[in-house]
């Protein structure tokens, strides 16, 4: 016989999470990481096997013990330790509706703070490493035509991995303004531009597979050789291959990954001076602070700032400290 904690978690997982919130595969599926890493704490931590883990045992004390758990018996970073608390505190925020009796216990688990850490630096290339990325297919081959458009897809549109895998025929419009549908976190979808090299190639790529042909419309836009979508893993191979045969160091050496590629679009467009909202709406953030980590990690954009804002106070000229005996007298002297 299931326990009360089984049954609820499985009403929160379907029905909850899947049904009325519409999240995406892969949210639930880090959320049923993180209560499979939860059966098994109880499970060799505190010998209480699956079978018997009732709501009473996991108590705000017991999410503690898991939380130092993760990072102290597995090494998980804290911010893997604040992303299993943040589904365990969904799934206590749910339940405090389903079962008000338990709505204190429920509580004291909401308390448990997450835990403070370093704000992480953006990794992102700079738009000359970017156009080096951009250039390595070889567009003499079917392949390396993919690829190319593949990677100024991902790159223009400043895509999540996932977007960009998702993507089908039908979200791409190629008449005048250019533009791709990408649905996001919680099944939205959001408009991008795409720019004028970028809609060519990926016309051309459309054309050259017979996919701006009709019935096609549901196909995938990037393909593997199975006719079936990319996966992750699979357009990060792409870009990993591609920065493999660079000859720039400082590229081939950099932490590339898809979502560098979206980070880089973001920050040069802050750098050109796109405002702030437009990059929120781009990217698909629902708050714009989150966007804001482009502004407080943007050097640049702060230099050009700074010289815009005093451009003439501080010369190089050092003429006047060697016309100026008086100066040089005291300086001297010092």
């Amino acid at each position: 016989m299931a326990t009360d904690f089984a049954l609820y978690l499985r009403r929160f997982l379907t029905s909850h999470l899947a049904g009325l919130r519409g999240c995406s595969p892969n949210t639930i599926a880090s959320y049923r990481d993180t209560f499979k890493l939860l059966i098994v704490y109880f499970r060799d931590e505190k010998s209480i096997p699956p079978g018997k883990l009732t709501l009473d045992r996991v108590d705000a004390a017991a999410i503690k013990g898991f939380l130092d758990w993760l990072e102290n018996g597995r090494g998980n970073s804290t911010s893997t330790r604040n992303q299993r608390l943040a589904a365990i505190s969904s799934l206590h925020t749910w339940l405090q509706s389903e079962d008000p009796a338990r709505m204190a216990c429920c509580q004291d688990i909401l308390a448990i703070p997450a835990k403070k850490q370093a704000q992480p630096t953006v990794n992102h290339l700079t738009v000359e490493q970017t156009r080096g990325l951009l250039a390595q297919p070889d567009r003499s081959t079917r392949r390396g035509r993919r690829d190319a458009t593949l990677l100024a897809t991902l790159y223009d549109t400043a895509a999540r991995v996932q977007e960009l895998a998702d993507l089908t025929v039908r979200d791409i419009r190629l008449q005048h303004p250019a533009m791709a549908a990408l649905t996001g976190k919680g099944c939205k979808t959001r408009h991008v531009p795409l720019m004028d090299n970028t809609a060519a190639l990926v016309a051309a790529h459309l054309a050259e597979h017979r996919l701006d042909k009709p019935g096609h419309d549901d196909h995938p836009a990037f393909f593997n050789q199975h006719g079936t979508k990319l996966s992750r893993g699979g357009i990060a191979w792409i870009i990993r291959k591609y920065q493999a045969k660079t000859n720039d160091p400082p590229l081939a050496d950099a932490q590339i990954s898809p979502h560098v590629l979206r980070h880089s679009k973001a920050m040069h467009l802050y750098e050109a001076g796109v405002p702030l909202p437009y990059i929120r709406d781009i990217l698909g953030h629902v708050d714009l602070s989150t966007t804001e980590i482009y502004a407080r990690a943007s050097t640049e954009a702060k230099r050009k700032a700074l010289e815009a804002a005093y451009p003439d106070v501080v010369t190089d000229d050092l003429s006047e400290w060697n016309q100026d005996p008086g100066l040089l007298e005291w300086l001297t002297n010092l």
